[in-house]
């Protein structure tokens, strides 16, 4: 099995509805997002997926959170904008990608805390 990923960023703002701690206070953070991908086989250039590809539809999914009040954008005017939510939102505008399957989308909302969604790893 290949695995290829990237990674992209934004910054953005948000603040968690129903929480009690400071979160629930409106606050920012530069967003890290990783996605992966994986492919059986290679293409005639060697190739799982041209990284170039990857890279481009991971910055158009999050060009539309760049600069933004999270809240105020759907779906996060009305689901919680956490990292498992976001994780969750760019999987599924990432998953009609043509070519490897989407394994995961990896949400960094601080360098050390993350959180992914994923496809389910098939079971032994």
């Amino acid at each position: 099995m290949y695995t290829i990923g990237v990674r992209g960023h934004f910054d953005a703002a948000h603040l968690l509805r129903g929480y009690e701690g400071k979160c629930a206070q409106l606050h920012g953070h530069r967003w890290e997002v990783e996605a992966v991908c994986c492919a059986e086989t290679l293409d005639g250039t060697g190739m799982a997926l041209d990284f170039s590809v990857l890279r481009r539809a991971l910055a158009e999914v999050l060009e539309t959170f760049d600069h933004r009040q999270l809240n105020d954008i759907p779906p996060f005017d009305t689901l919680n904008p956490t990292a498992e939510n976001l994780a969750r939102v760019v999987f599924e505008r990432l998953a009609g990608l043509p070519g490897p399957a989407l394994r995961e989308v990896k949400v960094w909302e601080s360098p050390d805390c993350w959180a992914s969604f994923g496809a389910a790893a098939p079971l032994p």
